[in-house]
């Protein structure tokens, strides 16, 4: 376990706490309909800046941060910032993920001796890029946001990978597709995170009900033979494990799937373990002590690999 700085500190009525390097954050978050630890009032009444919908997208103490910061999750150095829509260019909840995509990079270069060829589709500010493109792939990285690919340029940078094998394209997730199939391209590890609802780089219209079947029929087409791994997340209402484990199934590659719930956790659970390779359906919840920090879910993902 490398350098860990981001923890959840604690949530409740609606909201969460969480720790991004030297700065502790109170953002919205619906799931957490329990009530707030009262041994940790103390941390909620001194957190640095805080954000809310309530009237309108509000941000109190703002000021009190600086224009953007840097933090580290093991290997992966990540830049920070505020935006208007409460998002800071990380979602933690992932983290594990880029562990589990890290360890099934190093099992299949292990086997087949050259890079794993890594898609990172809607791929946001590029933690799972840099995490892939530290493990040794070579990377493709594809959002429709001109600045969100550009803020992942900046990561690369923070990581000292400026110069290593990385695409960067600015378009369509479809259209993109369309193309590398056309062209031949192929990939041994894919990982796609589909919005519920976003635009393209012209606008095109991205609705997940109606759009997720169509990718996925691309992504099956620029799968190699000897492909690793398929990852799908979703922070769509209603897309449970279940859901995503059903859509990976219907592509009709044969592979092992697992799904589980994506969690905001306390820096101790990220110490002891990596994504749980079952499906959530099978785990057992243990009971906690009180004062402990409880996780949160917020997503979930499902993963083929191949046999």
């Amino acid at each position: 376990m490398g350098k860990m700085e981001y923890t959840l500190l604690d949530s409740g009525a609606g909201e969460k706490l969480e720790r991004f390097g030297d700065y502790t954050l109170i953002r919205p978050c619906f799931q957490a309909i329990w009530s707030k630890s009262k041994d940790k009032m103390n941390l909620w009444d001194n957190a640095d800046a805080s954000f809310n919908r309530k009237k309108g997208l509000n941000w109190q103490g703002r000021d009190h941060l600086p224009q953007n910061w840097t933090i580290q999750i093991n290997s992966v150095k990540m830049k920070l910032s505020t935006t208007d829509f409460g998002h800071i260019g990380i979602f933690p909840e992932t983290i594990q993920l880029w562990e589990s995509i890290q360890s099934q990079i190093k099992v299949a270069h292990a086997k087949q001796k050259q890079p794993l060829k890594f898609l990172n589709l809607f791929a946001y500010s590029g933690g799972a890029t840099m995490a892939a493109a530290h493990a040794g792939a070579h990377c493709c990285h594809v959002d429709a946001s001109k600045g969100m690919v550009q803020w992942a340029r900046d990561n690369a940078e923070l990581n000292g990978l400026s110069d290593h094998p990385i695409r960067w394209i600015v378009d369509d997730v479809n259209k993109f597709l369309q193309r590398e199939i056309r062209r031949g391209v192929r990939y041994d590890g894919i990982l796609l995170d589909p919005p519920s609802f976003g635009r393209g780089k012209s606008g095109e219209l991205y609705k997940i009900e109606h759009a997720m079947l169509e990718t996925l029929d691309n992504v099956k087409r620029v799968l190699s033979d000897d492909f690793s791994f398929v990852y799908l997340t979703s922070h769509t209402p209603g897309f449970t494990p279940t859901v995503l484990s059903n859509l990976l199934n219907k592509m009709g590659k044969n592979g092992n799937i697992s799904s589980g719930e994506m969690l905001l956790s306390s820096i101790d659970t990220f110490e002891s373990k990596v994504i749980n390779k079952q499906s959530i359906s099978n785990s057992k919840n243990k009971s906690k002590n009180h004062n402990e920090t409880l996780n949160i879910p917020n997503g979930t993902w499902a993963c083929l690999e191949n046999r």
